[in-house]
């Protein structure tokens, strides 16, 4: 296979504040500077590198140049993970078979989607590169993030990376791993439907929008079930933010659900202002707040033809609070509502799991109206999509029978908080 592991893309990438971690995959001969993984190197705190338990992998060495020549696969999903203190990273791998091919579909932590079905034919390696943001609960003052039971075994929440390599046929020759201190971060702010979904067969669009971006931005998803704005800035989640954002980041506030359970009379006048603050705190230090409707619900009316409104008068005050604070708005409860209808009822039930969280399927669809809200936007982020992003229509849905992202292992039917 010729195909050199890029390190012009090391002396091309940002300011890094130590060496890379590089890693060789498979049974041959080891490349000069590279950590040996064969396929039975398992993860330990000690080693601080390694597959996870469960996988089972298979190592093969097709001779040649050391680096490319031998490789780890499996016909079924395996993680591979670095031990790692909080902060950004660029991941940069080769994927491929000298003798055959390859098809690789990449996630990262809590099943955050990076690379989509990177194919390779017979010779011909693969080498792509991303970002992934690893944060910790600890706050600069000393405090800490007010965790959720769920979070506390969460991948989003420990103390490394990991990569889980899916697809039909995941061949993996080369990994590198280098902390990054001034590349783009997006950050997520938001509920259920925008949450980092641990398991199967739950999903969300802010899961699936690191695939749509190039490999100099990194999404930070703080959103979490059953949030409100209240209870996000409550858990300290708004100050981790604050204390790791800098100049020309971008925040996406996303909000409603949940708010609207509190009935009371002030309720949506509280809901604004909370709303209003933190998109103020986050512009006052440089950043770039954008606001974000909430998707809609799967709510039909009886004839199944046309989405009703089960979120009152919250997405329209998002829109207000757009203008009056001047701030880019993606219009979700708009775009959902065109989507869903374009569906139609019966492809919906596709697209949710209830009749409020998403599959892969829903997640990935709303996720690229969240990618054509920014060019609509024309935020400057949108230099940063990647090639293969493409434009979005969301009254053309791509066909639930072509959607094939492979499910992860991890599963658990138990509904996320939230509705």
């Amino acid at each position: 296979m010729k195909h050199v592991f890029p390190w012009q893309l090391f002396a091309l990438a940002t300011t890094l504040s130590s060496a890379p971690l590089t890693f060789d995959f498979g049974p041959g001969p080891l490349a000069e500077g590279f950590t040996q993984v064969s396929a039975d190197t398992v993860y330990s705190p000690e080693k601080g590198y390694g597959f996870e338990p469960g996988s089972v992998i298979f190592g093969v060495d097709r001779g040649g140049d050391p680096l490319t020549g031998d490789f780890v696969h499996s016909d079924k999903p395996f993680a591979f993970s670095v031990k790692l203190p909080e902060g950004t990273y660029r991941v940069t791998m080769t994927l491929g078979d000298p003798d055959g091919e390859s098809r690789t579909t990449v996630k990262a932590e809590a099943r955050r989607l990076m690379l989509e079905d990177i194919r390779t034919q017979t010779g011909k390696g693969e080498t792509r590169s991303f970002l992934v943001n690893l944060r910790s609960v600890n706050l600069p003052n000393g405090a800490k993030i007010k965790q959720k039971e769920r979070e506390l075994t969460s991948l989003d929440w420990d103390d490394k990376l990991t990569l889980e390599f899916n697809n039909s046929r995941p061949c993996l020759c080369a990994l590198a791993v280098e902390k990054v201190e001034d590349s783009m971060t997006v950050f997520l702010a938001g509920d259920s439907t925008v949450t980092d979904q641990q398991f199967e067969p739950w999903s969300s669009w802010g899961a699936m929008l690191p695939r749509f971006f190039g490999p100099d931005v990194a999404v930070a998803n703080y959103a979490e079930s059953g949030e409100s704005v209240a209870s996000f800035t409550g858990a300290r989640r708004s100050d981790k933010i604050l204390a790791t954002m800098r100049k020309g980041d971008y925040l996406f506030i996303q909000f409603g659900h949940n708010d609207m359970k509190d009935t009371s009379p002030a309720a949506l006048t509280g809901y604004k202002d909370r709303m209003r603050k933190l998109l103020t705190s986050f512009r006052d230090k440089g950043g770039i707040p954008v606001l974000v409707t909430s998707v809609h619900r799967r709510s039909f009316d009886r004839p199944g033809k046309v989405i009703v409104n089960s979120l009152g008068e919250y997405p329209e005050t998002v829109r207000k609070l757009a203008e009056e604070e001047k701030v880019a708005l993606i219009d979700l409860h708009a775009m959902t509502q065109i989507l869903y209808e374009a569906m139609g009822a019966e492809v919906t039930k596709k697209a949710f799991v209830d009749s409020t969280h998403h599959t892969n399927y829903g997640g990935y669809e709303i996720a690229r109206c969240v990618v054509e809200g920014i060019r609509q936007a024309k935020l400057g982020l949108a230099s940063k999509l990647a090639p293969d992003a493409g434009t979005f229509d969301p009254a053309k849905p791509d066909p639930v029978a072509s959607f094939s992202l492979p499910a992860s292992p991890q599963r658990d039917p138990a509904k996320p908080e939230g509705d």
